[in-house]
């Protein structure tokens, strides 16, 4: 039996998108990129989202982490509703609540791995910024790569340096797309226990987009995208 997207209550929501449109100009002429998405998403839940690729999943991500606009359709984070907020009004809401990991590490090459935790704390004003990173590095068992760049680390080293850094802040939702998409097997499983273990430490809110459908059964809920819709809620048949 397929529940709504809509089943967990708007009062301790940590993500609602209520017929949330996304319409892009194309060179044939507009396209829907999504169709109506509607999703609400409990404080401290593990959500996992799956389908096919080009089905609107890091589309929908994105819009959460106010990367990207809507063309109608309401969307609040963590009781903030994104209508008429700035680019900058968006930033310092994003800074300050929401972590994000890629598929790629977006690490800065320049930088040492304490250095790429340290700057978004730096950024936001805290004092503290470098012991925190030195502490999330340690959490994720870099504490002994610290002054190393991201050259001279591994692809999982470089994950954990990402992770540490999106944790550092202590966000209240944690955006992952594809976490693993570039390590190996047994790497990237080392990251789902860590991210898995962090986000129960943390009570983080985590939203994991994943082709793995034995990874996205690990989240207490899954919701199905295709064709820019959520076409249902639970591991496909």
């Amino acid at each position: 039996m397929i529940s709504s997207p809509l089943s967990s209550t708007t009062t301790d929501a940590a993500i609602v998108l209520d017929k949330v449109h996304l319409t892009l100009d194309g060179p044939a002429g507009p396209v829907n990129i999504l169709r109506g998405v509607d999703l609400n998403v409990a404080a401290g839940t593990a959500l996992g989202v799956v389908g096919p690729s080009g089905s609107g999943k890091t589309t929908m991500l994105m819009i959460v982490a106010g990367l990207e606009s809507v063309s109608s359709g309401r969307v609040a984070i963590s009781g903030k509703d994104y209508a008429g907020l700035s680019e900058d009004a968006l930033a310092l809401f994003r800074r300050d609540n929401i972590g994000i990991v890629f598929q790629s590490f977006h690490l800065i090459p320049t930088m040492t791995a304490l250095e790429n935790v340290a700057v978004p704390l730096e950024f936001a004003g805290r004092k503290d910024a470098f012991d925190r990173a030195e502490a999330q590095l340690k959490a994720v068992g870099l504490g002994h790569r610290i002054e190393h760049y991201p050259g001279q680390l591994s692809g999982g080293e470089q994950q954990r340096v990402a992770l540490a850094r999106a944790f550092a802040a202590e966000p209240k939702i944690l955006l992952a797309d594809e976490p693993t998409g570039n390590l190996d097997g047994a790497t990237g499983q080392q990251i789902i226990e860590l991210l898995f273990q962090l986000h129960a430490q943390h009570k983080t809110t985590l939203v994991l987009i994943t082709h793995d459908l034995k990874l996205a059964a690990r989240c207490e809920r899954v919701v199905r995208i295709a064709d820019g819709l959520i076409v249902g809620e639970g591991m496909p048949d």
